[in-house]
């Protein structure tokens, strides 16, 4: 009965924080906690039998899911780096699967080599222990960062923004490619529907300049709004930012000197959702944020490169974490 009662009162506090911000990355954490109690209740109620074949279960499937979705991430990034090209940047989800694939398959021989020998070495142990907790605190932050996604996408938005910042992608020979057309279109689409019903938000375009790039982010994607239909009054072109963080501050400094206040609509691709709108957060923007569409091939290498960008951002916490799970082990085989 306690872990029910905690499991209801994480639940709460979930359902709270999702309402009053649903921009917090923690919201994930409550609803997980929430979830992992519910579980230990619902074992509390079983019988020993029951338990032993749903944790034998468990420990027989979870290796089986987890080389699924390695070889689904090698066949993404095979389609990836044929349909867009051989780069670091689109070799990420291909990388990420061959990883999990070898982890998997050094964990197997080090159970085969436990089961054979009868008495394994303690370090070769220690080793596989540290690395099952690193996978695992691993896999808890993706899975936080994945229902995080999913949460934010169905909470419904605010309505009412005054302004409209589009965030820019890489404009190669000063075109539009599909990735930024698809903000673009999205921008459109949530300008228009805002004009209809009688509102005139600023749509921001913001985005530097590449060494690679004739014009900037901002210049090429202002001209593609204002050949579909946006008036030149109601445009803003922000020059100067490199990064999502830039995009927001600047943005967000154009629109303030320009004496637009109120809050604002973030339009960025679909994967990039959950970490723009962590970063507005940060940024202490009022703001909710709005993804348009992206091919499905390219969505799990960008999730697991946004993924990588937030362990990035929260990288001491990260580290101390991953210190310790490396760490423990080794501690314990130190001292058999």
């Amino acid at each position: 009965m306690g872990a029910l009662i905690i499991a209801v009162v994480l639940l709460l506090v979930f359902l709270v924080q999702l309402k009053r911000e649903p921009r917090r990355l923690g919201n994930g954490v409550y609803l997980l906690m929430s979830l992992a109690f519910f579980a230990l209740w619902l074992l509390t109620l079983a019988t020993p039998q029951t338990r032993t074949l749903v944790v034998g279960a468990v420990v027989l499937i979870a290796p089986v899911f987890v080389t699924v979705i390695a070889l689904f991430l090698i066949a993404n990034g095979v389609t990836l780096l044929r349909r867009e090209g051989v780069k670091p940047g689109n070799a990420l989800s291909f990388g990420a699967g061959t990883a999990i694939l070898c982890v998997v398959g050094g964990l197997l021989l080090v159970l085969l080599s436990a089961l054979r020998e009868g008495s394994p070495d303690p370090w070769v142990l220690a080793a596989a222990g540290s690395l099952v907790l690193l996978a695992g605190y691993l896999g808890f932050a993706f899975t936080l960062f994945l229902l995080y996604s999913v949460l934010y996408g169905r909470v419904r938005k605010r309505t009412g923004h005054t302004a409209i910042i589009v965030l820019g992608a890489g404009v190669p020979g000063g075109r539009v490619t599909p990735l930024l057309a698809g903000r673009l279109d999205r921008a459109l689409k949530l300008y228009r529907r805002a004009a209809a019903k009688g509102a005139s938000p600023v749509v921001v375009a913001s985005g530097g300049q590449g060494p690679d790039e004739p014009a900037s982010e901002a210049e090429v994607m202002a001209n593609y709004l204002r050949e579909r239909g946006i008036p030149d009054e109601a445009l803003l072109e922000e020059r100067e930012s490199t990064s999502t963080w830039e995009n927001l501050r600047l943005s967000s400094a154009l629109l303030a000197e320009r004496g637009v206040t109120g809050r604002l609509l973030v339009v960025t691709s679909s994967y990039h959702v959950p970490r723009a709108a962590i970063l507005s957060r940060r940024a202490g923007l009022k703001a909710d944020v709005r993804g348009g569409r992206t091919a499905w091939y390219f969505v799990p290498n960008a999730f697991l490169r946004e993924f990588a960008a937030l362990l990035v951002q929260y990288r001491t916490l990260n580290a101390l974490a991953a210190c310790t799970a490396l760490s423990v082990f080794p501690l314990l085989a130190y001292g058999v």
